[in-house]
């Protein structure tokens, strides 16, 4: 049974779309979603397990060590899998659909808005230096730099930000979900391939540093790790599928995390093994041979990057454009809407584009991203906000253990989340210091 549909006559007069624009609106919302739980894979795949997001893994190991570099991972990759079923259980908890983190939890929306700027402004980076790397390959003299080809991938994502929503998506994402299992793999075996070529006796596990070193480099480790399982569009993910949403959701994420174990783990265990300590927090740059599949690895991570983008940008999109198309201008102006549209992602595009050529310290960004933007929306939140909805099971024991669970995650989360904040702002400003803006790193 479809739920009433809000007044949509008022709010197209309010926006000037016109009538049949407008009862196309009425008709999608009135049918609910209309992806399947692959699709909702595909979406849930896209936004997590970019190479952005596992790429520093290996860093992320080296900096903590085997025990709790491995411990962190599992325990990572647990909680986020446990979290984001807690956060589909939630659709229309009170009767009402909740279709945006902003909408589930108002009081989080400007740390929303961190994690969704943040996570862009890091992979801007990385597609930008993933893209410099296959230039480099057929050009090694060429004159283009780092900040060249972070421009290059903004006018290609300004060009899929006039894409309506995430579902007119779902073909590139589709794409993205085999890029990243091409990555993955590519980037799994030249690993291996490059350990075994390294005198085994020259790679050193150790932690490197002073004691104070030991401890920021860990925070920052930390950071990193919570940026890599972010996924703080559940809602507007499963608000594209059809019912039963919840079950769908569900499957949809079991079988997203499937493949983020399979190239989670690897990547991060073969890249600590392969180069230790000295692992670069972009493993790609660690890769020396054979070069083709070094480009080959990095073509992927742009591919899957691309679909990456684009579900991190859409809710900044569509807070902004609620408030501009609610503005009551002339209708009578041609394609009104879309020039609104091309004016604010073009906007968004130059900031991030901006700050992420000015600053491309790719780790830094990934762990100050993770700790204020992602361990707040992805661990925290969820425990609490199941706990406050009153959703838990009848039965004591499991009640009672659901409890226990929720708050120990957002308790040892929320001191994550500050030592992560504390190593990553750390190493931005030691970055700040070394390197002049617009570096070509």
């Amino acid at each position: 049974m479809a739920s009433p549909l809000p007044p949509t006559t008022t709010t197209a007069e309010k926006i000037g779309i016109d009538e049949e624009e407008a009862a196309n609106e009425v008709a999608v919302v009135a049918e609910g979603g209309r992806g399947t739980w692959k699709h909702a894979a595909f979406h849930v795949a896209t936004t997590i397990a970019t190479p952005a997001a596992y790429a520093p893994l290996p860093f992320a190991l080296s900096s903590l060590g085997w025990p709790l570099g491995v411990s962190s991972l599992v325990g990572g990759t647990l909680s986020t899998w446990y979290s984001s079923l807690l956060i589909a259980s939630l659709w229309k908890w009170n009767g009402q659909k909740h279709i945006t983190y902003r909408l589930l939890g108002q009081s989080i929306f400007a740390t929303y808005l961190v994690a969704s700027l943040g996570n862009n402004i890091a992979i801007q980076i990385a597609a930008g230096s993933s893209l410099k790397a296959v230039y480099k390959y057929y050009h090694p003299d060429g004159a283009l730099t780092l900040q060249h080809f972070i421009i290059f991938f903004g006018a290609f994502e300004l060009f899929l930000s006039q894409f309506p929503d995430i579902h007119s998506l779902r073909w590139v994402n589709a794409l993205c979900t085999f890029s990243t299992i091409g990555f993955a793999g590519t980037t799994i075996g030249v690993t291996i391939y490059n350990g075994k070529k390294i005198d085994r006796n020259s790679v050193s596990y150790s932690l490197q540093g002073s004691s104070s070193s030991k401890a920021f480099k860990a925070f920052n480790a930390l950071g990193a790790i919570a940026f890599s399982f972010g996924d703080a569009m559940l809602p507007e993910i499963q608000n594209t599928v059809r019912e039963p949403a919840k079950k769908n959701t569900y499957k949809g994420i079991s079988a997203a995390y499937v493949l983020i174990v399979l190239s989670y783990w690897q990547l991060a265990f073969w890249g600590y093994w392969a180069f230790g300590s000295q692992v670069q927090p972009y493993i790609l740059s660690s890769l020396t041979i054979p070069k083709w599949t070094i480009v080959m690895a990095n073509l992927f991570a742009v591919i899957q990057i691309s679909g990456c983008y684009q579900i991190y940008c859409r809710p900044t999109y569509i807070f902004f454009l609620e408030k501009l198309l609610s503005q009551k201008t002339s209708n009578r102006i041609p394609f009104r809407n879309h020039l609104i549209r091309l004016l604010l992602t073009s906007v968004y595009m130059v900031v991030i584009t901006l700050i992420a050529a000015a600053m491309p310290f790719f780790g830094d960004f990934v762990s100050i991203c993770g700790a204020v933007g992602f361990t707040p929306l992805d661990f925290v939140f969820p425990a609490l906000a199941y706990l406050k909805a009153g959703r838990m099971p009848k039965n004591r024991t499991v009640h009672r253990s659901m409890q226990i669970i929720n708050i120990t995650i957002a308790t040892w989360f929320s001191v994550v989340a500050v030592l992560g904040c504390i190593g990553a702002i750390r190493f931005i400003v030691e970055d700040v210091r070394t390197y002049k803006f617009f570096h070509d790193m």
